[in-house]
């Protein structure tokens, strides 16, 4: 009987204390010294969301219940992580050790681009050099319109809107939303913008929005000097604050569990601009391991095992 087809779920990572924090800002600098100002500056947002980030324990219940899904006669799963243990290399080589000959690589991130997505693919790779190991992988680089995807988050806009009572609803404006990226991506062709913002007109038209009911914002952008993409998301609360809006429903379709970006970048740093300037600002729970989610994940999964010729039908069941 021949081994399971691996399937290595990655994610960003996140420090687990505050004291993690300067080993985590080097990880992803490159061993590069950071200034202390930014360290201090990073350090507050976590110990202002709890002293830690909570994406490793969101990020494994997701593996569970992905694991839970999938049948396990056909897959075995495993979860890696860009700047924090699990190490995605370290994993690769994990995987080696129990026979993983074939494998799916799925990023937990619905969007494509160069500066995001292939980072991890570069990491797999790194991995298999480092432990001189030669898995066949098939990396899944969009699920962006994936049914699922969509449906989860399409829900989440109309839990949000609950949150209003019937007769307020009608006024209240949805800003989806995802991380910035530096604009030259549009220059060369990326294919990022694109679908994050599709992602969002199929999410609003799932949750039966009109067009004026919606808008779009980036979110978290860097702290390089070159421009990012925009509107920036307290910027553009600022914008529809001059329109009249006084209720917003801030949905970041870019993200799929909880992270700083959002429990710092949303409910505290956007809800301060919001209260400033007398906006309601509201955010549904994140997707981390909705069931919806999770079958986007195993179809994910599935289609890409298919695809590669790993197995049969790719049965996700």
């Amino acid at each position: 009987m021949s081994a399971p087809v691996g399937v290595l779920l990655m994610a960003y990572g996140g420090p687990d204390s505050l004291d993690d924090v300067p080993g985590y800002l080097a990880d992803i600098r490159g061993g590069r010294p950071t200034p202390r100002a930014i360290v201090e500056e990073i350090a507050d947002h976590y110990r202002q969301i709890g002293g830690g980030s909570p994406l490793r324990a969101r990020s494994l219940r997701q593996l569970a219940a992905l694991s839970a899904r999938l049948d396990p006669a056909v897959f075995r799963c495993y979860l890696g992580m860009r700047h924090w243990s699990p190490w995605i290399e370290e994993v690769v080589g994990a995987m080696a050790e129990e026979g993983i000959t074939r494998a799916v690589g799925i990023v937990l991130a619905p969007h494509y681009s160069t500066l995001n997505t292939e980072r991890y693919f570069q990491k797999i790779r790194a991995g298999q050099e480092l432990y001189r190991t030669s898995i066949d992988f098939a990396l899944v680089k969009s699920y962006h319109d994936s049914p699922a995807l969509l449906d989860a988050l399409a829900r989440r806009v109309i839990e949000g809107l609950g949150r209003w009572p019937a007769d307020e609803r009608g006024a209240v404006h949805v800003v989806f939303c995802a991380h910035s990226l530096p604009s030259r991506v549009l220059a060369e062709g990326d294919p990022y913008d694109a679908q994050v913002r599709d992602t969002a007109r199929q999410c609003a038209l799932r949750a039966g929005l009109a067009s004026a009911q919606w808008s779009w914002s980036y979110m978290s952008a860097g702290k390089s000097p070159e421009p990012w993409l925009g509107p920036d998301l307290p910027d553009h609360l600022t914008q529809l604050s001059h329109q009249g809006v006084r209720s917003v429903l801030c949905v970041p379709v870019g993200f799929v569990a909880d992270h700083v970006e959002v429990l710092y970048d949303v409910d505290i740093e956007a809800r301060q601009r919001a209260e400033a300037l007398r906006i309601r600002l509201e955010r549904p729970s994140s997707l981390n391991d909705d069931p919806l989610f999770i079958e986007a994940l195993a179809e994910a999964a599935a289609a890409g095992a298919r695809d590669a010729g790993f197995t049969g039908n790719g049965s996700a069941s």
